[in-house]
């Protein structure tokens, strides 16, 4: 870093902290009300700012510092030139205290200070030989049109576009950057063309579902229908068979159960019983038997 680096600096950082000083601040506030006098004072002062480092750009000699200055100043000068229609409101604004000549003075600082910033050279233009530089001329309508400078291209070397290491570096940091990006681009691409064809697939796979679907829904209806039928049928059936029971524990007969010979009932029914189930419900008809069997066993051993 060199000596005017560091005085730069320290400028910067003491005009940082002037709002601490109360001798300034003292002198800031004279002007009272007046926003124009504090905005053309912070416009003073950044116009310094640019100014120095201009100086500093044109003593540089690394060109990577060199671009950073010039940036800087055409940061200050474009934030400058976007607030000066404030400025230039607050000109004509009357103050009290104020006379007309001297209003029409803050008008023509105004303009000075327009063509004092747009003569700070920045590095693309060659505002320091434009009149007006020094903030002598008495208004922006002064400029004639525009001069084309004919000796632009002689004041560059032929090291002046030759490319540095610096340079060089970012280059290569910039490409890397850019294909890193790039292949991060395509992987999301494949990734959402993935999750369409998934999206399309699923899509279909539910079109060729809801006919099953359908169909199903139709075979659990009629089973549960028929279940109910025969839940119904089932309940009429041990009801009847309860009351034949008992009507014949009532007259006196006599329940013979052989284990080994397997005549199961010998009421003189003629197996009456096995015959008010059709041959299709043989699951229910062994649930039936099952029933009685149970039925005549409890009997038995009651009655023996």
């Amino acid at each position: 870093m060199t000596v005017i680096d560091l005085i730069t600096r320290a400028d910067a950082i003491c005009k940082k902290y002037d709002k601490y000083d109360v001798d300034k601040q003292k002198e800031l506030n004279v002007s009272g009300d007046d926003a124009f006098a504090r905005l053309y004072a912070t416009f003073e002062a950044n116009l310094e700012t640019a100014v120095q480092k201009s100086e500093s750009a044109a003593k540089e000699t690394k060109r990577a510092t060199v671009v950073a200055l010039n940036a800087e100043i055409r940061r200050i000068k474009g934030r400058l030139l976007e607030e000066l229609p404030k400025l230039q409101r607050l000109a004509l604004k009357k103050v009290k205290g104020l006379s007309k000549e001297e209003l029409g003075a803050r008008t023509e600082l105004v303009y000075a200070l327009k063509d004092r910033i747009e003569a700070v050279p920045d590095g693309s233009t060659s505002a320091a030989s434009q009149p007006g530089a020094s903030g002598s001329g008495p208004s922006a309508s002064s400029y004639t049109g525009i001069k084309f400078d004919s000796n632009y291209e002689s004041s560059f070397d032929n090291d002046y576009f030759k490319q540095t290491d610096e340079t060089d570096q970012f280059r290569q940091e910039y490409e890397m950057r850019r294909i890193k990006q790039d292949e991060g681009l395509d992987t999301i691409a494949e990734g959402l063309d993935t999750l369409k064809n998934m999206a399309r697939d699923m899509n279909e796979e539910l079109d060729r579902q809801v006919p099953l679907t359908d169909e199903i829904d139709d075979k659990v209806d009629r089973a549960t229908s028929d279940l109910k039928n025969t839940n119904v049928r089932l309940k009429d059936t041990v009801n009847q068979v309860i009351t034949f029971l008992f009507s014949c524990e009532n007259s006196d007969h006599i329940i013979h159960l052989h284990l080994f010979s397997c005549p199961l009932l010998s009421f003189g029914c003629d197996w009456t019983l096995f015959q008010l189930r059709s041959s299709r419900n043989f699951c229910i008809d062994i649930t039936l038997l099952c029933i009685v069997l149970g039925i005549a066993a409890y009997l038995y051993n009651v009655l023996k």
